[in-house]
């Protein structure tokens, strides 16, 4: 597709979703959940073709020489698909945040103020492989009363372009208009650069995906943007941590699904407990298939151990690679998380309660563990449904981003002819 047309189908998709959200603003919650249900519907009855749409960006990335790890993430079958449309069902059962009245008061000249949530308008979403995203980003904006543009990345456009096929064909029987739901088809790098620069059609834009999308859409985004940032995580063993605790919770941050943004980079070690405790783990960790990177005092404690490099610490992974660093003190893992994370999850292990709290209170990241593994950022492990993203700015929104992160608020107010004087 040229340039041109990009342009235009991006214009038009979205000027059609800010046509639609005035029709959002008019939807009772019944009728929003009436479609979202729909939509859960339609994805189990249309789960084969979806699958086999599935199946060509599979194949195709295959023979592009897509890792393993990106092709799990992008990877549908029946079981995934019913975890989606149970997504979809969860976030029907949820409250719908819209028309809350967050204040209510009355000034001394009778005039009564009143605080409201409203949808956003308009929401972009740039996201890569995961398919489960379409639908997820689709269900919470849809829910908030939002019009949404889904512009997916190229591995997955087979199955976003049949997934969105599938919802708007369920939507199109319900009382949400249709054309609240767009996609965009054209994987050229233009689309993007298009899309953020929509100001007056995209009230926000919110990018998902790894570091290099996300900081393109923050620098070059003229429409406002939520940033959910990319997931450098740490866990930190401290002196008196409970080693056999520590081995389970680190093994599940990277290993149970290294391809996602909340699993483990870095294994941080406090050098009183290395000797004893960094063995075990490190003979866990090569159980699931790990391959361990260390510093200088981890080569020398542990065999088969390649070095780890200052890029090494700034870098996701996301695969089966794990760092790990001796460090002398609670002081110096906090100066390391506070070098290379992200600002997304951090755990400490530790059986010391004032250690903890300083953890907690010090680490400047959107969620902070103690004793727990940071696979559980993620909104549906909050209660939340599914989730738009995880924010790591401090602005608007700040970790898993469920209906209420979807949502602005106005104030109404009312009175009997008063004037300023």
């Amino acid at each position: 597709m040229s340039e041109v047309n990009t342009v235009s189908e991006v214009r038009a998709k979205a000027a059609l979703a800010k046509s639609a959200a005035a029709g959002m603003n008019r939807l009772t919650t019944a009728q929003k959940n009436e479609a979202l249900l729909a939509m859960a519907n339609a994805l189990i009855t249309e789960q084969a073709s979806i699958i086999d749409a599935n199946a060509r960006d599979l194949q195709r990335g295959r023979e592009n020489g897509t890792s393993e790890s990106l092709l799990d993430r992008l990877a549908l079958n029946g079981k995934r698909i019913e975890a989606i449309a149970e997504g979809l069902r969860q976030i029907v059962e949820l409250p719908d945040p819209v028309g809350d009245v967050l204040e209510s008061f009355v000034r001394p000249n009778g005039m009564h103020v009143e605080k409201r949530r409203v949808p956003l308008g308009v929401i972009g979403m740039i996201y890569e492989a995961r398919p489960n995203v379409t639908v997820d980003a689709a269900g919470l904006c849809l829910k908030t009363g939002n019009a949404v543009v889904l512009r997916g990345g190229s591995a997955a456009i087979e199955s976003n372009r049949r997934i969105v096929e599938v919802l708007r064909q369920a939507i199109a029987a319900t009382a949400m208009p249709v054309e609240a739901l767009q996609l965009i088809e054209d994987s050229n790098r233009s689309s993007v650069d298009e899309m953020l620069k929509l100001n007056g059609l995209l009230d926000v834009v919110i990018p998902r995906g790894g570091a290099s999308l996300i900081q393109n859409v923050v620098k070059n985004a003229t429409v406002p943007v939520i940033e959910t940032g990319a997931g450098i995580c740490h866990t930190f063993v401290d002196e008196s941590a409970n080693i056999e605790m520590a081995a389970s919770i680190a093994v599940n941050a990277k290993a149970q699904r290294p391809s996602v943004c909340n699993s483990m980079e870095t294994l941080l070690v406090h050098r009183g407990i290395a000797e004893r405790g960094l063995p075990y783990i490190a003979e866990q960790m090569k159980a699931a298939g790990v391959e361990l990177r260390g510093c200088e005092n981890t080569c020398k404690l542990l065999a088969d151990v390649r070095p780890v490099t200052e890029q090494d610490y700034a870098t996701e992974y996301n695969d089966y690679i794990l760092n790990i660093r001796i460090v002398d003190s609670l002081n110096e893992a906090l100066a390391h998380i506070a070098k290379f994370g992200t600002m997304h999850s951090e755990c400490i292990v530790t059986e010391n309660t004032n250690n903890a709290e300083r953890f907690l209170q010090e680490v400047d990241a959107a969620a902070v563990y103690h004793n727990v593994s940071t696979r559980f950022t993620d909104g549906f492990e909050f209660g939340f449904g599914a989730e738009i993203g995880i924010s790591t700015q401090k602005l608007h929104a700040r970790g898993p981003m469920g209906l209420p992160a979807l949502t602005s608020t106005k104030y109404l107010i009312k009175g009997n002819g008063q004037i300023r004087g």
